[in-house]
C-alpha cells in the first residue's frame, strides 16, 4: 500500500487511543483546540525534565528538531560518531520518530531511553518506546536494551539538583518485545484509517479519557441529553452499561438494574425532581462545629523538579490561605489572609502568618480535609518546631465535604459531584464562573507563572488580585454552605 501520510510516534499513541481522533488530527486539524493550561503544563514539564536528563550524558549530541529533514540529515552523519544523540530521528516507510536519548553499547548496538516525567511506568510508555524501537529497527540499528528514565519521587533537593538523583532507569525492555507482537498490523491499521475519505464512527467509550482526556471528548459526547447517566456518582462502568442499552438518563434507569445506595438517591432526584436531604446526619455533623469556627483554604503548586531545598518532586507547597473566622452564631465573618510575594520558598512565612490568625480553640472547617491535613503535616516536618502545634490543629479541623460526599444532602444539579464547586451554586446560588482564576490547577499554574517570571509587572498584580478573589470565595462559600444547612435542618 503506498503511503502518502506520515505517521509519527506521537500520530501512532493517539490512534492507539482513538481512530477518529487520528483521522481527525491528520485531515480536518482546525477541529481540534488548543491544548488546556493543564495539559500545556503537563508538556511543559516533559520538555524541562528532558533538559535535566541531558546531563547525565555529558559527552551526548544535541540534535536540533525544529528541521524535520535537517534532523534525519544530521542524525545520519552522527551516527558513525557512537556517542548518545538527544533526538535523533528515524523515517522508514513513513513511520518516523525521534529518539529522546539513544546511547551506544557494544561496537554495534544501541539503547533506547525514554525520557518521562512521570514517577512511573505507565502502559502508554511501553507503546511509545515499541514504536521508535520499531522505526530503528527498520532503519537497519541493532537494539539492545530500552528503558525509560522517569522522576525519583524520594528524592530530595538539598542544595542544587543532582539529575543523577532526581531520575532513576527502569529497563522495559521485556515489556517493550511483548509490545512488538503485532506493531506492524497496528500500524498498517493505522495508515488505512488515516488515508480514508471519511473518519470512521467510533462510539464513546473508556478510551474517551484514557490515557489521556480527548481533546475530541466535548464534541463527542455532545449527544448526551442533562443529567445523562455518566453523571452517576462513582465508576462509569454501570453508566457505559446502560448507554449499549440505548438509556441515556437516570428517569430512564429501570428499577430492577443494580444501583447502589447514592446512585439510588440521584434516580430519586431525578425523577421526582426534589432534593435529598437527611436531616438528622445533617443535624449531627452541624453539632461537631465548636465556635470560634476558622473556615480555612489552601492552594499549592507543584513542580516536576522541587524548587527549595527540602522538597520532593510534585510536592505540594503551599503558597496562599484565606481564612474566614466566625466568632459566633451570626456573628459577621473576619477575613485573614497570605498570599507569598514569590520570591523564596514560602512554607516558613506561610505557616508562621497561619499560626497568627487560629486561635486555639474551635473548630477549623475546610473543604476534603486530607488535603489540608497532608499540607500541615509535611510542613511539620520540615518544620518541626511547629509539630505540636499541627498536631492540635489536626483533632481541630472538621472537613465540610462529609455531608455531601456521604450524600445527607444531594441536589440533580450537582450532576453526581460533591465538589464545592458543585455544591456552592446548587445550595447558594454563586459560582465561580466571574471570576479569572475559577479552580485550584488555574490557580496553581497562576502562581508558577508569578514565580517563573513569565509574565511582567502588570500581569503578575492583575494574578495576584484574581488569586486573592477566588482563594476568598472558597472560605466565605463554605460560610454560606454551612448557614445554609442549617436553615435546611432547622
Amino acid at each position: 500500500m503506498a503511503r502518502k501520510k506520515l505517521l509519527t510516534k506521537s500520530d501512532y499513541l493517539d490512534g492507539l487511543q482513538c481512530f477518529k481522533y487520528l483521522w481527525v488530527m491528520l485531515n480536518e486539524p482546525d477541529r481540534i483546540p488548543e491544548p488546556d493550561t493543564s495539559t500545556q503544563h503537563r508538556i511543559d514539564q516533559g520538555h524541562l525534565v528532558g533538559e535535566w536528563a541531558k546531563k547525565l550524558f555529558p559527552d551526548g549530541i544535541d540534535i536540533p528538531a525544529d528541521d524535520f529533514k535537517d534532523n534525519l540529515r544530521q542524525t545520519e552523519e552522527l551516527l558513525n560518531k557512537r556517542k548518545p544523540l538527544f533526538e535523533a530521528g528515524f523515517m522508514v516507510d513513513n513511520t518516523f520518530s525521534r529518539i529522546d536519548v539513544l546511547k551506544p553499547v557494544s561496537k554495534d548496538e544501541w539503547d533506547i531511553i525514554e525520557v518521562k516525567s512521570s514517577t512511573k511506568v505507565k502502559g502508554v510508555d511501553i507503546h511509545d518506546v515499541s514504536f521508535q524501537r520499531y522505526c530503528c529497527e527498520k532503519y537497519g540499528l541493532k537494539i539492545r536494551n530500552c528503558y525509560l528514565l522517569h522522576i525519583n519521587n524520594m528524592y530530595i533537593k538539598q542544595s542544587e539538583i543532582d539529575p543523577k538523583g532526581l531520575l532513576t532507569s527502569t529497563d522495559i525492555t521485556v515489556e517493550v518485545d511483548e509490545a512488538m507482537n503485532g506493531i506492524q498490523k497496528r500500524i498498517d491499521n493505522l495508515f488505512s484509517a488515516i488515508v480514508a475519505r471519511k473518519c470512521s464512527a467510533v462510539n464513546i467509550g473508556e478510551q474517551c479519557s484514557s490515557p489521556y482526556d480527548c481533546p475530541l471528548k466535548e464534541e463527542c459526547w455532545d449527544f448526551l441529553p442533562e443529567n445523562n447517566v455518566f453523571e452517576m456518582y462513582g465508576e462509569k462502568k454501570k453508566a457505559f452499561t446502560l448507554l449499549e442499552k440505548g438509556i441515556y438518563t437516570f428517569k430512564d434507569i429501570p428499577d430492577d438494574f443494580p444501583l447502589n445506595g447514592k446512585q439510588e438517591i440521584q434516580r430519586n432526584c431525578e425523577i421526582n425532581g426534589k432534593p435529598y436531604i437527611e436531616k438528622k446526619a445533617i443535624r449531627q455533623f452541624l453539632n461537631t462545629l465548636q465556635y470560634p469556627l476558622y473556615y480555612l483554604d489552601f492552594e499549592t503548586f507543584s513542580s516536576a523538579i522541587p524548587p527549595f531545598n527540602g522538597t520532593k518532586p510534585y510536592q505540594q507547597i503551599p503558597f496562599q490561605f484565606s481564612l474566614h473566622v466566625v466568632e459566633k452564631d451570626n456573628a459577621t465573618a473576619k477575613h485573614h489572609s497570605f498570599l507569598a510575594d514569590g520570591t523564596d520558598d514560602p512554607r516558613n512565612e506561610f505557616i508562621a502568618s497561619l499560626k497568627k490568625v487560629l486561635g486555639n480553640s474551635g473548630s477549623i472547617v475546610v473543604y476534603k480535609m486530607d488535603f489540608e491535613k497532608g499540607v500541615l503535616n509535611r510542613l511539620a516536618t520540615f518544620l518541626p518546631k511547629y509539630n505540636n502545634w499541627v498536631e492540635g490543629l489536626n483533632d481541630r479541623i472538621i472537613d465540610l465535604l462529609v455531608p455531601f460526599r456521604s450524600f445527607h444532602y444531594y441536589d440533580a444539579k450537582q450532576k453526581g459531584s460533591a465538589s464545592i464547586k458543585n455544591v456552592l451554586p446548587v445550595l447558594t446560588g454563586t459560582n465561580y464562573d466571574h471570576l479569572d482564576i475559577s479552580d485550584g490547577m488555574e490557580a496553581s499554574l497562576a502562581f508558577l507563572d508569578v514565580i517563573s517570571n513569565n509574565v511582567a509587572e502588570k500581569e503578575k498584580m492583575k494574578i495576584r488580585e484574581d488569586l486573592e478573589k477566588y482563594c476568598a470565595l472558597d472560605t466565605e462559600g463554605m460560610i454560606w454552605i454551612v448557614d445554609k444547612l442549617k436553615e435546611l435542618v432547622r
